[in-house]
C-alpha cells in the first residue's frame, strides 16, 4: 500500500514538472554585485556610443548603473547624475 502512495506522489510531481516553463535568469540577478567600480562623467560624443545599458538599483547593487559600450568595444560606466547622461537616460526611457 505504501508503494502505491509513493508511486502516486512521484507521478504527480512528474506531471507538474512537465507543465512548468524554464526561464533564463537575467544577468543582473545572477551577479549579486555592482558592475561599476567607478564612473565617468566627462562628455562622450554620441557618435562614439554604440549601446547603453541602464540597470536600476536593486538587491544586486544600491546604485543606478549606466554602462555605455563604445564603438571601439570598450565598456564605460557613466555617472548617472551628470547632465548629459540624464539626457541619454531620458531619451532611452522615452523610446
Amino acid at each position: 500500500m505504501m508503494g502505491k502512495a509513493v508511486a502516486a506522489v512521484l507521478t504527480l510531481l512528474l506531471v507538474s514538472a512537465l507543465g512548468t516553463e524554464g526561464k533564463a535568469v537575467p544577468r543582473s540577478a545572477m551577479e549579486l554585485r555592482c558592475q561599476c567600480i567607478g564612473t565617468h562623467s566627462k562628455f562622450i560624443h554620441p557618435k562614439f556610443i554604440q549601446n547603453v545599458n541602464l540597470t536600476p538599483s536593486g538587491p544586486h547593487c544600491e546604485n543606478v548603473e549606466v554602462i555605455a559600450t563604445l564603438t571601439d568595444g570598450r565598456e564605460v560606466c557613466l555617472e548617472p547624475s551628470a547632465p548629459w547622461v540624464k539626457l541619454i537616460i531620458k531619451a532611452i526611457l522615452d523610446k
